[in-house]
This record gives structure tokens, C-alpha cells and sequence, in this order.
């Protein structure tokens, strides 16, 4: 049996292990990946869940529901096929039919960049991006690096500037120009080089990293954190799950026997000696009762607001400590795919202001319902700039942006509709994702285990706890890890200490 597998098959509880009672708080991915896990052990299960459906961060929106109309996805949106636990529930929740290539940005280039002249289709941009380059490294740094290079240094200086939030730009900025420009140079990139475009030529990052793996294991700090993200956010090898990613959420919900109480808002918990006091709104005041276990996967960012007690000082650091990022995204409903007739298949493009980030969903269902067009993607201060400006004023900001890069948005009839979603003020997250970004590898594995350490019978999951903040599969991971600890605690044993490493499977 696979180490971060926890069952196989159902296991009854024997003489050995008596069956426990576990209270779920939360019913994300790792809330409920976690309940079928604990179920499949033969334990049983409550879900208590703040909001009035699952899926947590999950969030697909369909623009016209009930028929087979566009949607768009205000959560998580994309798995790497190198996400070995995602990809298995996928397959075990009979979902691998629905995978599909996720198109990213700069993979279309068809698409537009936003450069100092203006947005230019990423296969025209490359001159103009160098000559930026130029500008910026000193005088005469230019001349160290051959063409090849400085390509590598122009298209990997866009992408700081399209994903990076704007806190970390220019400490990323600096380090590509001073460190990373300077440990690429001397490598051939010529199999790396694609064919030219009308004005330029593109680079394949995602391939040069995976053949040298030397680069990125050179890189510092922010730049480490970026370079990896980098990997993952550009890479060919991103999948979708066309009909929406709450299929997932909706699949899992559907295999856990026990009950899923939705609208239970946790106001606070306390660890006693033999279990978990956890408080529930009821009306305008609260009630409690003590659980046997307890398995928390509500981000810190609102753990931290409620009445906590029995928790080591150590830990209340860790919960008040852990950063999160904000996202925000706008999505149109659109008469129809306007954009493929300028070429755009798929992809996003970089749109720069405000907006940032352009997506183009691919068209699904009925297309006389019209398609969906996920306009404007921020993270961090980007999206609390958005955040700020409040939703009429936002929803304008971005048709603004959106519109000079593509004017067909302003035709009559055009715009039939509009989503957003703010998770840096979502009640249920506060945040979209933890925040480990400047930090090397030995700090993050410290943070996680400290994050993920339980309390007594209350153990912890959730993206925050994991390797992988921010994606499904850090979902997973911890959830699999808590597991493994809930099953395996005896009565009396001091859970604080039981916290083990992650232990990855074979491959």
C-alpha cells in the first residue's frame, strides 16, 4: 500500500482499532477527500461546512444553469499532470474522460502581450521585449549575453511582470537580471528557440528548466519560489476538466456515507482533554458539544477570527502567522467566441493594467448560448487594487482594459452577462491560497510542519498544510497525511509529537 494512500479497500474496524468518530470542519477538497479516506477505514464521519454548498474554493460558474451553456471557472481551474494524487482521484472518481488540455498564457501566440508600444501578439513581440530589456540592465551588462540569452531574459521578464504580484516584481526582477540571465548563459538554447514569428522568435522555459534542472536549483529565495511557479503556470502539460472542476467536489460528496451539514458556521474551538469542544452559530448566539476527533481545514486566514483555546503558543503563532494571498476574477458572458476570429484558439493573453491576466475558455455546450471569456485573473495587491474599487466600479475597470485589446466587447449585444468572485474577502477563505514566496525549501517544509502539527484529538488539512500550496493536490496531500494520524492515534498519545514528513509515493 502506497504511503499516502491510506486505504485501499474498506477496511472494518478490528479488536486493534476501534472505529472512531471524526468531525469533518469543511467540505473543500481536503475536507472531503479527508471524510471518504476516514470512511474507507471504517471510521465514521460528519462534515460541518460554513457555507451553503461544497467545493470551497472550487467554484464553477454557469452562466446560464440548468442547460448546456458556458462557464467559467472563480476557483481552482487547471491540474499539471505531474499532480499524482489529483490525477489519481480524477481516475477513481471516473473523471479522466472529461481531462483536456489547458491552454495557458503565452502558449497561444495569437494572443497579446502588453509591451511599451502598446499590446503586440505575442509572436511580434519579442524585438520590443528585448529592447526593453536593454534599457533596463546596466550599461554595459547588455553585452555579456549572446542573442539567445537575452530572449530568455525578455520573455522570462514578461512573465515576472504577468504572474508575479506587484509586492514581489521588482526584488524578482532584480534577480532574473543579476542571477538567473547569468547561470542560463552558456547553454545552447537553440532547441529551445521556436520558429520565428512576423517579429520575432518565442522560447520554450518550460522545456529549457526540465533539461537543466540546474537553473532552477541555482536560483534564491523569491526567485526559486517564482521559477517553480513558473513551471507549473506555463507548462504544456496543464489539464482542465471539461463540464467544470465542481464535478470533482460533486463526485467525492456523492461517495461519503456520513452526513454533510451545510450552513454550520464554526465559531470556535477548544481542545479538552479527551476531544474537541467545537461551537456552532445558532441564531444570534452559539452552541457547542464535544467531538471525539476533529480534523480542521479552514484556512488560517478565518481559523484565526474564532474563539480558539487549548492550542500551544507555538501553533496560535503558526495560525496567526501563515500569509495568504488574494485573487480576484472577472468573467463575461459573451454573445459568442468573438476572439477566435482573430485567431485566439485558446490560451490567455497579458493584458497588463489592472486586468493582467486575459483568459479564453474554450467553447463548451451549446454555442448558441454564447461562450465565456474569463476577462481579468490578479493575485495579491493586484487583486486587492480590483478588491478596492467595489464591484460596479471593478466590473467597469476591467470591460475598459479588456475592450482596447478587443473593441468587439463594445458592439451592441455583445456582453450578455457578468461573474465575479473576490476571495480576499470571501468569508469562507479570506484568501485564495498560502503564501510561501521568499522562503527556501528547508523554511517551507519547517512551515508546513508546524502549519499541519496537530493539537490533542484536532488535526489540521487544507492547501496550507501541504507542499503544495494553492493547488488541488496540497488539498489532497494533507488531507491523506491527516488521515494517516487520525487512524493511527491511540488514546492517551500526545498527538503534538505525531506529526511525520510527508512521505511522497513511489512513482
Amino acid at each position: 500500500m502506497s504511503p499516502d494512500s491510506p486505504a485501499q479497500q474498506v477496511r472494518p474496524p478490528g479488536p486493534w482499532q476501534p472505529r472512531k468518530r471524526v468531525t469533518v470542519i469543511g467540505a473543500g477538497v481536503a475536507g472531503l477527500v479527508a471524510a471518504y479516506e476516514l470512511e474507507r477505514l471504517g471510521h465514521s464521519v460528519e462534515i460541518l461546512e460554513g457555507h451553503l454548498q461544497v467545493g470551497g474554493r472550487v467554484r464553477t460558474h454557469r452562466f446560464v444553469p440548468g442547460r448546456e451553456g458556458p462557464l467559467v471557472e472563480l476557483g481552482a481551474m487547471r491540474v499539471p499532470t505531474t499532480h499524482r494524487r489529483t490525477m489519481r482521484y480524477l481516475r477513481k472518481l471516473g473523471l479522466a474522460d472529461q481531462l483536456r488540455e489547458f491552454t495557458t498564457l503565452f502558449q497561444d501566440d495569437a494572443a497579446y502581450v502588453q509591451t511599451s508600444q502598446g499590446h503586440r501578439r505575442i509572436r511580434e513581440a519579442s524585438e520590443i521585449l528585448v529592447e526593453e530589456l536593454r534599457g533596463r540592465l546596466p550599461a554595459g551588462r547588455f553585452e555579456e549575453y549572446d542573442e539567445q540569452t537575452l530572449l530568455f531574459g525578455a520573455w522570462m521578464a514578461v512573465r515576472v511582470n504577468a504572474l508575479a504580484p506587484s509586492d514581489f516584481r521588482d526584488s524578482i526582477r532584480r534577480g532574473l537580471d543579476g542571477e538567473l540571465m547569468g547561470l542560463v548563459a552558456g547553454i545552447d538554447l537553440t532547441d529551445y528557440v521556436r520558429a520565428p514569428g512576423a517579429g520575432g522568435e518565442l522560447i520554450d522555459l518550460r522545456a529549457l528548466f526540465a533539461d537543466h534542472p540546474g537553473i532552477r536549483a541555482g536560483c534564491r529565495g523569491r526567485l526559486y519560489r517564482f521559477v517553480d511557479d513558473i513551471v507549473n503556470e506555463t507548462s504544456s502539460t496543464l489539464m482542465r476538466l471539461s463540464g467544470g472542476m465542481d464535478q470533482l467536489v460533486h463526485r467525492l460528496r456523492e461517495r461519503i456515507s456520513g452526513p454533510v451539514r451545510c450552513g454550520k458556521e464554526v465559531t470556535g474551538l477548544a481542545v479538552a482533554e479527551h476531544g474537541v469542544q467545537v461551537r456552532t452559530r445558532h441564531g444570534f448566539g452559539s452552541a457547542g458539544r464535544l467531538c471525539d476527533y476533529v480534523l480542521c481545514t479552514i484556512p488560517f486566514s478565518v481559523l484565526r477570527g474564532l474563539e480558539l483555546a487549548g492550542l500551544d503558543e507555538e501553533k496560535l503563532a503558526a495560525i496567526h502567522g501563515q500569509r495568504y494571498w488574494a485573487a480576484t476574477k472577472v468573467a463575461f458572458h459573451c454573445r459568442e467566441a468573438f476572439w477566435e476570429r482573430d485567431g485566439i484558439t485558446g490560451g490567455a493573453s497579458f493584458t497588463g493594467g489592472l486586468s493582467r491576466q486575459t483568459y479564453y475558455p474554450p467553447v463548451e455546450g451549446d454555442p448558441k448560448l454564447g461562450a465565456a471569456l474569463l476577462a481579468s485573473y490578479t493575485i495579491g495587491q493586484d487583486a486587492d487594487r480590483l478588491c478596492r474599487l467595489g464591484r460596479r466600479a471593478r466590473l467597469a475597470a476591467v470591460l475598459d482594459e479588456v475592450a482596447a485589446v478587443h473593441p468587439e466587447l463594445r458592439r451592441p449585444g455583445m456582453l450578455l452577462g457578468v461573474a465575479d468572485q473576490v476571495w480576499g474577502t470571501e468569508p469562507s477563505s479570506l484568501g485564495a491560497a498560502a503564501v510561501r514566496w521568499g522562503k527556501d525549501a528547508d523554511s517551507c517544509e519547517a512551515e508546513r510542519e508546524m502549519v499541519a502539527r496537530p493539537q490533542g484529538r484536532l488535526f489540521f488539512a487544507g492547501e496550507h498544510c501541504s507542499s503544495h500550496p494553492a493547488w488541488i493536490e496540497g488539498a489532497i496531500e494533507s488531507a491523506q497525511h491527516a488521515v494517516r494520524l487520525i487512524d493511527g492515534h491511540q488514546q492517551g498519545e500526545a498527538a503534538e509529537g505525531a506529526c511525520a514528513a510527508v512521505v511522497e509515493e513511489p512513482a
